[in-house]
């Protein structure tokens, strides 16, 4: 090859990763980061397609969460039960997996976003030590377990989870 054509070649490669770069930062990283540090997202309307799009029928907003992994150690009570959820928008997907020293009795469910007459909706219901899977949610709302320990020890359950939700945490 010539110098010439070497020359060329770099020039382009340059060229190209200084437009993609660029694109990545103008649209890209306020689209899916919510993070605008130029402010061409603010000039061209991005940060509101990061914080909520509009469900096409209704018109409401839809929330949209960041893409996270969490692990967390929950201890169920001796002869108690306790829930623990997070927030999803409708067909968002929950990546997850937890196991417990001895089997518990579980619900696995989801209430939807504004609903007052204490409807709920069960995935699984079972008593297992340890469950593994992912679950696209059918509606915006709170989703996640109910555990119920009908032994006279407390019961350590590890959760790990990942997808594009907020954690509610514990609900009393």
């Amino acid at each position: 090859m010539s110098e010439n054509n070497n020359n060329s070649i770099i020039k382009n490669s340059l060229v190209a990763i200084v437009i993609a770069v660029s694109i990545f930062y103008t649209i890209v990283y306020p689209i899916e980061f919510g993070k605008d540090p130029l402010g061409t997202g603010k000039l061209f309307g991005l940060p509101v397609l990061a914080e909520a799009s509009k469900d096409e029928k209704t018109g409401n907003a839809i929330s949209i969460y960041k893409f996270r992994k969490d692990s967390i150690d929950i201890l169920v009570p001796a002869n108690r039960g306790l829930e623990y959820k997070f927030k999803l928008s409708q067909f968002s997907n929950l990546t997850y997996k937890w196991t417990s020293e001895v089997p518990l009795y579980f619900d696995f469910h989801g209430e939807p976003k504004g609903d007052t007459t204490g409807y709920f909706e069960s995935y699984t219901i079972a008593t297992i030590n340890k469950m593994e899977g992912s679950m696209t949610v059918p509606f915006e709302g709170v989703h996640g377990w109910y555990w119920k320990n009908t032994s006279d020890d407390e019961v350590l359950v590890t959760l790990t989870t990942q997808g594009k939700y907020e954690v509610v945490g514990f609900i009393h």
